[in-house]
């Protein structure tokens, strides 16, 4: 679980307790070989726990003696080239034992022991139902600052999009095409989840889970429906605005034509003018000698 003093103490807790957390940083098929014979873990769920990422979707099945999660995270680095690519994190729940998996160092582990920490002057009961749940919870919570700057974003380009002139609007296109982009990436990190919830909630409470935690989930299924919701309407908002934003630079083209036009006409009008002055002039003033008989 860690090398720091903090993570060993609490997983000596945890085995005082009578059952125990292991968490895997890129397993090897020895070790997930071993594993599976040690908690009598299924071919399918040891294949899923070690295929790429991109192979295995997020899903909740339900064996004999546990149950096998997907969840789908990311990488929050916003200057890294693989910024909100889906990295998965597999956990298989026993009755007094759970497993985790994670091919890249993830922070959720540390932040669920650091959760521990601070909910054992409050005496609560922790059980591998609720580190599932703990896990889970702030797999979906690393996603809130994420939606709020995208949220921003779509705002504050909403707001712009009509009101700034020709000349301020040459990075317009760009920041709509970027921000449907991030919204896109987090629609799909975001849609597997609702049912992911909804079949631990519905299947694995009557065989494992704490009534409490079933709660708990319950309330993550609501937070992930609302995001849903808010990056779908968000979504919308962006469809309107690139709409406005071409029709503004098709007003603005259409006037600049407009302008063009009554220039040339005028143009048009004074050369009408001019050019039979200009023939009348030139033959009076043509250079012709003449004689006279």
């Amino acid at each position: 679980m860690g090398d720091d003093g903090g993570d060993e103490e609490c997983a000596l807790r945890v085995v005082q307790g009578g059952w125990f957390w292991i968490d895997v940083e890129g397993v090897t098929e020895s070790e997930m070989s071993g594993l599976s014979k040690i908690f009598s873990i299924h071919p399918l769920t040891a294949e899923d726990v070690l295929s790429e990422d991109a192979e295995t979707r997020e899903k909740c099945e339900i064996y004999v003696n546990y149950y096998f999660i997907v969840m789908r995270t990311f990488d929050p680095d916003e200057y890294s080239l693989n910024y909100l690519q889906p990295v998965n994190m597999e956990i298989i729940v026993g009755r007094d034992w759970i497993l985790s998996f994670h091919r890249r160092p993830l922070s959720h582990p540390k932040n669920v022991v650091r959760r521990m920490e601070q909910l054992k002057i409050y005496g609560m009961q922790i059980n591998p139902d609720w580190i599932n749940y703990a896990l889970v919870d702030d797999v979906v919570d690393s996603f809130a600052p994420v939606v709020r700057g995208v949220e921003f974003e779509v705002e504050s380009i909403d707001d712009l999009v009509l009101i700034l002139t020709e000349s301020e609007q040459t990075d317009m296109l760009r920041r709509i095409g970027h921000a449907r982009k991030k919204l896109s990436l987090l629609l799909r990190l975001l849609s597997g989840k609702s049912d992911v919830l909804r079949t631990l909630v519905k299947r694995a409470r009557d065989r494992f889970a704490h009534p409490e935690v079933s709660l708990y989930l319950g309330d993550i299924q609501d937070h992930v429906l609302t995001s849903m919701q808010n990056l779908d309407h968000h979504e919308k908002t962006l469809a309107r605005s690139h709409s406005n934003y071409l029709a503004q630079i098709s007003i603005e083209i259409t006037q600049s034509s407009n302008k063009t036009n009554d220039v040339v006409m005028k143009m048009t009008a004074l050369a009408s003018i001019l050019v039979p002055l200009n023939i009348v002039t030139g033959l009076w003033g043509m250079n012709v000698s003449c004689s006279y008989n």
